[in-house]
């Protein structure tokens, strides 16, 4: 584990779930509650995983760890019935991803929701100068959230206001990146892991290091791989989930 990494009270659901019946595996989620560790796939969106949980467990309460933009792929953590209240844990934590950013390119979005709007020269980017800017955006920094965004302003999400054109003036607020480690520039993109604190936009991390380098970037791939102690390796993919619960 990473240095100020937590260690999870919360205890997921192991092999022997699955040896249950179905009626045994419903009465457990609606009752006491289940945790479930989920690999979400690109273009779910996290109200997707939930449902699918509803629906294959039939229970009427379900939550999950915190939305991951339906664009990236990843750990999920659904609760149901009195595990729900564990939901606020998880949301606190600290999360680790990896993914690839572009260099030399902007989007309005910081990623590929919407279309490249500028490309600058990268010849004279070096692997050097991406470090010294990594550097830089290494430990407790100040991070706009990204317009195309959950953030709501008068009970509105950003992203709704943003597909729309619309544009307003956003709190900076300060987060925590305790790792950022980056791979060589190939091509134009950057593979990168970060691990770090809760409400961090990594969107916002790829155009922050881009504006640092004076050539832009966004965000091009994103995979969330751990929550606070939990692992990606050991999550499941919807498709399997579905097909455990078919009766």
């Amino acid at each position: 584990m990473i240095p100020g990494a937590e260690a999870m009270s919360i205890e997921v659901i192991g092999d022997e779930f699955w040896q249950l019946s179905w009626d045994e595996r419903h009465n457990a989620a609606s009752k006491e509650g289940i945790a479930l560790l989920f690999d979400k796939p690109k273009e779910y969106t996290s109200a997707r995983i939930v449902n699918i949980v509803k629906k294959f467990l039939n229970v009427n309460k379900a939550g999950h760890s915190g939305t991951l933009d339906p664009k990236a792929t990843g750990l999920m953590v659904v609760c149901t019935g009195k595990k729900t209240k564990s939901l606020n844990e998880l949301l606190g934590c600290d999360k680790e991803y990896e993914g690839i950013m572009v260099i030399g390119e902007r989007t309005k979005s910081y990623d590929t929701e919407t279309e490249v709007f500028e490309k600058s020269d990268i010849s004279h980017i070096t692997d050097e100068k991406i470090a010294a800017a990594v550097k830089e955006l290494t430990g407790e920094i100040s991070q706009v959230p990204p317009m195309f965004s959950a953030v709501k302003h008068k009970g509105k999400p950003l992203y709704k206001m943003a597909r729309k054109g619309e544009t307003m003036e956003r709190a900076p607020k300060q987060v925590n990146i305790k790792v950022f480690e980056v791979g060589p520039l190939s091509g134009g993109e950057l593979a990168f892991r970060v691990h770090c604190s809760k409400g961090t936009y990594i969107r916002s991390l790829a155009s922050d290091l881009g504006d640092k380098l004076g050539v832009g970037a966004y965000l091009k791939e994103l995979r969330r791989t751990k929550i606070g102690d939990l692992d990606i390796k050991n999550a499941l993919g919807t498709e399997d989930f579905i097909n455990r619960n078919r009766k």
